[in-house]
């Protein structure tokens, strides 16, 4: 059976007929489906964070490894009290600041009231209070949590749009709500707040320097995953199309590193400002419109990884940018979509 959609638009939420879908998507929540909701950061697949059954057929629709933790996303701080241990005043600072908005912050578990394979049988839960109105409306009328990966298979490029979810979980999960893309385009940045000095789990658009800028506090930062992660994005390869995946750094200009078997296709994603650098035949995906946009780049990175994934190219090259703290979380995503593995570096 296909997925049902729902289409609720920020200007539609005062409608008796968003009223009633609203409630419509509640009551599916309560008997433990899935449904695919838009945020600002990406789209995600949620559940009753509270339900087990419910956050089996996220893992399942997703094929999600088991030991890779969900967020927890909820409309209202005070819910935080139900399953976590007492906020210190430096999180409640930091929430007050950034919330609602693309961060997650990883905290003390209290109790049993959220599933144990939400959070992957760990003791701490990442939450977050996300900015998309619509988003924000639906965790409001639905009055519980709910975890919510993004909402693709797992390892490919998360979806910024609902028609991506419906490209990937089309008759996997039992519905998405149609509303206006994601603004960010990357995850929520995670911070692990069950240690001092706070860490940095997985880079976002909240960087090292917004954080230490609120906390006047030095943050650190996960160097690896281990066995087992606290947050998602820290241990497997993500983000991925089929095709094996370069990294251009240094730029498009003047390389001579574009190589391809005879008989084969190349893709190339990159700058507009860059496109006469690429070579001829080539299929070429234009990221954003100037080296210097990475905001822009960020917002368009998973849409065209997509849209190359679905083409016939064999090989796709994509141009990295500067490392700074504007395009950490950036790198960070291109380089996990190569698994770390395929990274060819020539200056220009």
């Amino acid at each position: 059976m296909d997925t049902k959609i729902w289409e609720i638009e920020t200007g539609q939420l005062d409608t008796v007929e968003t009223s009633e879908k609203m409630e419509e998507i509640k009551t599916a929540f309560e008997y433990g489906e899935v449904i695919g909701i838009p945020t600002e950061t990406v789209y995600g697949l949620a559940g009753d964070a509270r339900n087990h059954e419910a956050i089996q057929k996220i893992f399942a629709a997703k094929n999600r490894p088991g030991d890779n933790p969900l967020i927890v996303h909820i409309y209202d701080v005070a819910q935080l009290s139900e399953f976590t241990e007492p906020l210190d005043v430096k999180v409640e600072t930091l929430m007050e600041h950034f919330w609602p908005g693309p961060i997650s912050f990883i905290l003390p578990l209290k109790g049993n009231m959220l599933a144990s394979n939400a959070v992957a049988e760990l003791d701490s839960v990442a939450v977050r209070m996300p900015s998309h109105p619509v988003g924000r409306a639906l965790l409001r009328e639905v009055g519980f949590p709910l975890a919510a990966p993004s909402a693709n298979l797992s390892g490919k490029p998360s979806p910024t749009d609902y028609s991506h979810v419906i490209d990937d979980l089309n008759g996997k999960v039992y519905g998405v709500v149609a509303s206006e893309p994601a603004t960010y385009g990357l995850e929520s940045t995670v911070l692990d707040c069950t240690r001092f000095p706070y860490r940095i789990a997985r880079p976002g658009s909240i960087t090292q320097d917004d954080l230490e800028g609120v906390l006047e506090e030095v943050v650190g930062r996960h160097e690896s995953a281990g066995n087992q992660p606290i947050a998602p994005g820290m241990k497997y390869k993500h983000y991925a199309p089929h095709q094996p995946l370069v990294v251009i750094e240094g730029g498009l200009r003047n390389n001579t590193h574009l190589q391809i078997e005879e008989g084969q296709k190349m893709g190339v994603i990159a700058p507009e400002t860059t496109r006469e650098y690429v070579p001829e035949g080539a299929e070429f995906i234009s990221l954003c419109s100037t080296e210097q946009a990475y905001r822009e780049a960020a917002r368009n990175l998973y849409a065209a990884l997509r849209k190359m994934d679905k083409s016939d190219v064999d090989i796709i090259y994509i141009q990295g940018f500067p490392k700074n703290a504007e395009t950490e979380a950036l790198m960070n995503r291109i380089y996990k979509a190569t698994g770390n593995e395929i990274i060819k570096g020539e200056s220009s």
